[in-house]
């Protein structure tokens, strides 16, 4: 997957598909609304961060491009694309939740998040983009 050539859009259902981990200069968009919330993303080659009302949301090292990231009460889903080999990912859910981690329907791991909310994993791109599922148990 390329990166977007806008920073953030958004798709008819909500999903929002952001970052660009082709480039090398950082680059940020601030203030794009989606349903009463604010988002800010700030992406390059060695980080991609999204920020939901001013807090995080997303963030991978080195960047990714993300595609339709979608968050309910129950589950996070997305796709991941980068040019390194793999990435590491923190998410911001509910404090002290578990949830399972699923990558291309395949669950890796049952992890809970900490006191902030945060829940960090890898994902390798050897086979290109990855479909990212985490779902509260």
């Amino acid at each position: 997957m390329a990166g977007l050539e806008q920073l953030i859009v958004a798709s008819d259902n909500n999903a929002i598909s952001f970052g660009n981990h082709e480039v090398e200069e950082k680059q940020k968009q601030e203030g794009f609304e989606l349903a009463g919330e604010v988002y800010k993303v700030k992406t390059h080659n060695q980080i991609t961060r999204l920020e939901k009302n001013g807090r995080l949301l997303f963030e991978s090292v080195p960047g990714t491009t993300v595609s339709n990231l979608l968050l309910n009460s129950d589950t996070m889903s997305f796709g991941v694309a980068g040019s390194a080999e793999d990435a590491q990912i923190t998410v911001e859910l509910e404090a002290d939740q578990d949830y399972k981690i699923l990558i291309n329907q395949l669950q890796v791991g049952k992890v809970t998040a900490n006191l902030a909310g945060k829940i960090s994993f890898s994902v390798d791109f050897a086979t290109g983009q990855q479909a990212v599922e985490i779902k509260k148990i």
